[in-house]
C-alpha cells in the first residue's frame, strides 16, 4: 500500500492550512492530531510546498 489516501490528485499544503491545524492543536493539546504531531509535519510540508514554488520560478 503507498500510503496515499484519496485520489491521486493532491493539493498542496498552505500556510494557511497549516496555521489552521497547529490553532487546532494548540486548543487542544490532547487531540490525536496535537500528540502525534500532527501539526508540526503539517508547518513542515507547508514550508517545503512554499519553497518548491519559489524555486519554480
Amino acid at each position: 500500500m503507498s500510503g496515499k489516501h484519496g485520489s491521486d490528485k493532491s493539493t498542496p499544503m498552505s500556510k494557511e492550512d497549516a496555521s489552521r491545524i497547529q490553532s487546532a492543536a494548540d486548543r487542544n493539546p490532547d487531540s490525536d492530531s496535537a500528540r502525534s504531531g500532527f501539526a508540526e509535519r503539517a508547518q513542515s510540508t507547508a514550508d517545503r510546498a512554499i519553497a518548491n514554488d519559489e524555486n519554480d520560478d
